[in-house]
């Protein structure tokens, strides 16, 4: 990509290079070309480590999920999640479904519902009011 400046010369778009990495067996972490140790197996499996402390520690035969600075540890623990894609989990919306109670039936419950305000209200009064009847009975029984 070139672009031509108003004096006349041509300026070049910065090109970076890249490099291949490869991920360190025990750590997850990058190794850049030129570093890290190649460890080859009898069963030829080829192990490649970052760094002295990653072979120690895989020789040891230590669990990188249970050190903390280990990217295993990381995706074990949920941690890094904003940098990683996350997905919303999706909410399944149940259908309002109405189930007949103890003391009532579907058909009651239905009634009720369908009750307007005003005969809910006397309704109450009239029971409040039986209420305090029966306290009084018992009251003057006393």
């Amino acid at each position: 990509h070139r672009s031509v400046l108003s004096t006349g010369s041509v300026r070049r778009a910065p090109s970076t290079m890249v490099l291949k990495t490869e991920r360190c067996s025990f750590s997850g972490l990058r190794v850049y070309p030129g570093h890290g140790t190649r460890l080859t197996k009898i069963d030829s499996s080829t192990f490649l480590f970052l760094n002295g402390k990653c072979k120690k520690l895989f020789n040891q035969k230590k669990k990188p999920a249970k050190l903390a600075w280990t990217t295993t540890y990381r995706k074990a623990h949920k941690k890094d999640i904003e940098a990683s894609t996350t997905r919303k989990k999706r909410r399944v919306n149940k259908s309002a479904f109405t189930r007949s109670l103890v003391g009532a039936s579907l058909e009651v419950l239905a009634k009720k519902r369908n009750e307007k305000p005003e005969v809910r209200a006397a309704a109450r009064e009239a029971a409040l009011r039986e209420i305090k009847e029966r306290a009084k009975k018992a009251k003057g029984k006393k």
